[in-house]
């Protein structure tokens, strides 16, 4: 499935985009009664977890249709008018922001197929507050962008690179080629992004045979690998026990060519920047050499529900309070329907409330999550 040209017309974040539908602010329900959250700015959830970090998606089109993510035929995409401009994300960002959000995220789909994102970026780093802009990419679009995103006020890169085998991209991608990745990494690098962080979805018989070479493949580069478990998301049918590995197993594989340390903490408590769920390790190459600090992303085997500090907004702007449950309130209507900043931000606070105490994710026979991540947001 090949996406259509885009078009002024066609694009959300365009002035001549066609106008969006209007609905009644009744029913929405805004006035419902409130449930016991905090003033802002010290938002927490209703299991007293603080929530401080945004993953915001800017579209839900992707370059790639990774097999372990969509089906063959592709997914449908919503029509671009349904699709948040970005004048709207800045109004409910800044909503966001005022109940203590101040890490933003962008994400997608792939959110470099938005156009000019530069824009997007400059005037979300411009809010008061925000303290950390990243995104996270497939890096095909990126080399061109790199220098531009970043003095927009983009200030770091999340890149997934899946494999080192050109041959074996293009089967998992089934669109990409591995070249032009790389040519994004070696741009970020150039444009003053750092430590960029490779990310990696370990399927077993797919990639666990090249967890050692994206270790030498990122500290070669000065990047940050990270490993990430399957999660029983998106493809009805693909997702079995057999394909998943859980990280005491790659731990296991990498031990082969590693010495490898006690786990060293979270992001910033391991000296890597961002607030992610990654617990990070040292590995020391066995024949010799400098250890590399290397993150391993365990949702499904060891579970992080605990310590969420983070919510989800789809690019058709319904807020997503946890990965593993499709979120219900639209945003995107309420703004649209009149809803001021005051209303947006305590229907935001209200809803996270009641965010979920965690998924049902399981190594074997766990729950699952049938929405594609390029409609939940990566």
């Amino acid at each position: 499935m090949v996406d259509p040209p885009r078009t002024p017309a066609d694009d959300p974040g365009s002035p001549q985009a066609p106008a969006p539908t209007r609905v009644p602010l009744a029913s929405l329900g805004l006035g419902r009664t409130p449930g016991v959250p905090p003033a802002p700015p010290a938002l927490v959830d209703g299991h007293r977890r603080p929530i401080h970090y945004l993953r915001l998606s800017v579209t839900d089109r992707c370059s790639f249709r990774c097999v372990y993510c969509m089906p063959t035929d592709g997914v449908s995409f919503v029509p671009r008018a349904e699709v948040l401009t970005y004048e709207e994300m800045v109004v409910l960002v800044r909503c966001f922001v005022a109940l203590g959000i101040h890490r933003i995220r962008l994400t997608g789909g792939e959110p470099l197929l938005r156009r000019d994102l530069p824009r997007l970026v400059r005037a979300l780093a411009a809010i008061d507050g925000v303290d950390d802009l990243a995104m996270t990419t497939n890096g095909y679009a990126l080399a061109p962008l790199a220098g531009t995103l970043r003095e927009a006020g983009l200030r770091r890169l999340n890149i997934s690179i899946d494999t080192l085998d050109a041959a074996r991209f293009a089967r998992i991608t089934r669109t990409g080629t591995l070249d032009r990745v790389l040519d994004g990494i070696d741009a970020a690098c150039a444009a003053g992004f750092g430590p960029i962080k490779l990310n990696a979805v370990i399927v077993r018989g797919f990639n666990d045979d090249e967890l050692v070479p994206l270790v030498r493949f990122a500290a070669a580069r000065g990047a940050v690998m990270r490993f990430i478990e399957y999660m029983p998301i998106g493809v009805d049918g693909f997702w079995t026990d057999e394909r998943f590995m859980a990280t005491d197993a790659m731990l296991e594989r990498l031990g082969d060519a590693f010495a490898i340390e006690d786990p060293v903490g979270y992001g910033p408590s391991a000296g890597i920047a961002g607030e992610g769920p990654a617990v990070y390790r040292d590995l020391t190459p066995r024949g010799g050499g400098a250890p590399t600090r290397v993150g391993f992303i365990s949702a499904v085997s060891h579970g992080f529900c605990s310590t969420c500090n983070r919510v989800r907004m789809t690019a058709v702007g319904t807020l997503q309070e946890c990965l593993a449950h499709p979120g219900q309130l639209s945003l995107r209507d309420a703004l649209r329907a009149g809803a001021d900043e005051d209303t947006l931000t305590r229907m935001i606070a209200d809803a996270l409330w009641d965010k979920s105490s965690g998924h049902a994710f399981a190594p074997t026979g766990g729950g699952r999550v049938m929405q594609t991540m390029s409609v939940t947001g990566g």
